[in-house]
């Protein structure tokens, strides 16, 4: 019976694959499009607002209309928008404005990346799995090694074919979702809850134990993004190497970390206790920003940068986990919420540490100082998860 839903979990695999393909891919080609087609910079920043707001409003519109238009429907149309965006990135830029081009194509397949995010988990959850708490560690961490394969693999692609042939690149990684589309049509795909079961928005508002999950998604993006993004900077200072490297070097080393955490926890889960092993994860990662903010030495920072990947690697998973357990009947406007706060606190977090560095004239651990309140607050809602477990 188990056996034929590993093909279910292998479909689930590759769409936090394609959803990597969507963050990674871009970035790697800003500096090219402000070459290529004297786009500035201040329009390029954009259009990583544009992908993860258009994310923002894709968690909402599942809250609400998924349950309705089905999952195997949704989860179709995930592959099918980051195909088409990625395929659009290859061929919309020769547009009158390229950078509309670039816009549209990063918009589509961000609404595909968004339907991927909340989707996904709950279909795994709702597959007949034993320790679904390792499971859905094991399956967030291939986002984790999509991030490293996206950045190591496409710098070796242009190392050799040349970045100008970046066009060819982008088609190539639309294969993967493409491919993933047949594997969603033909896969088994259970519900959460029977139809009319599931608790609404208003519902869930009402849980006291559903507001502390969402704080703990809202602490753990702002604490996974914000590091994340000054990644390369402590990279670049620490070993002493180009910006460019730099740029390579650092999120690699920290999804790498990322996703040896949440790899560890998908094999080894069975035999931890979640709740002590996010509440361990918090108070490393509160370390981690400590001596990434304060260690006087650069390699010091360096090694507070890569563990804090290790330390945030569970949070995600693991709330979603602890979520579906004590709210069994969330459905998918539970986890389309979740993954919304989760998108909140990314979008939120790195603007906090850089409006502190600003008012810091430019002192970046100064910022990162002010970071630590992410994880601070992330160990005390898990504290009080803790708290409500036993209680209940």
């Amino acid at each position: 019976m188990k056996s034929k839903y590993q093909k279910t979990l292998i479909a689930c695999y590759l769409g936090f694959i394609t959803q990597a393909i969507a963050a990674n891919f871009a970035p790697l080609l800003f500096l090219t499009f402000h070459r290529t087609y004297q786009i500035s910079l201040g329009r390029i920043a954009f259009i990583s607002t544009a992908f993860f707001f258009t994310q923002l409003l894709v968690d909402l519109f599942c809250a609400k209309y998924v349950d309705r238009i089905g999952y195997r429907r949704s989860v179709i149309a995930s592959e099918v928008f980051s195909a088409a965006g990625l395929i659009g990135l290859a061929f919309l830029p020769s547009l009158p404005d390229p950078y509309v081009g670039i816009l549209i194509s990063v918009i589509i397949y961000a609404m595909g990346s968004g339907l991927i995010e909340v989707l996904v988990s709950p279909i795994v959850e709702a597959c007949p799995f034993d320790n679904k708490d390792s499971v859905m560690s094991l399956l967030h961490s291939f986002y984790c090694w999509g991030s490293v394969g996206v950045i190591l693999l496409s710098t070796i692609f242009f190392a050799i074919f040349g970045i100008e042939n970046w066009r060819i690149l982008a088609c190539i990684w639309a294969l993967i979702p493409l491919y993933n589309t047949f594997n969603f049509i033909s896969c088994p795909i259970e519900s959460l809850t029977e139809e009319g079961e599931g608790l609404s928005i208003r519902q869930l508002c009402h849980i006291p134990i559903f507001w502390i999950a969402l704080i703990l998604m809202v602490c753990a993006g702002a604490s996974e993004i914000s590091m994340a993004q000054w990644a390369s900077a402590y990279v670049e200072s620490a070993l002493g190497i180009s910006k460019s490297i730099g740029d390579i070097i650092g999120p690699c080393l920290f999804a790498v970390m990322m996703g040896m955490s949440r790899s560890f926890y998908g094999k080894y889960g069975e035999n931890i206790d979640l709740m002590k092993f996010m509440i361990g994860s918090g108070a490393l990662c509160l370390v981690c920003y400590l001596l990434s903010a304060l260690a006087p030495l650069p390699f010091l920072n360096l090694v507070g940068c890569a563990v804090c990947g290790f330390s945030v690697g569970i949070m995600w998973p693991g709330t979603i986990s602890i979520a579906s357990k004590k709210i069994p009947l969330g459905g998918t406007a539970m986890f389309a919420l979740l993954a919304m706060a989760g998108d909140l606190g990314g979008s939120v977090g790195p603007g906090i540490v850089g409006f502190v560095t600003q008012n810091a004239n430019d002192n970046l651990k100064v910022g990162m100082l002010a970071g630590c309140v992410f994880p601070t607050v992330l160990v005390l809602s898990v504290l009080l998860l803790k708290r409500k477990r036993a209680e209940g």
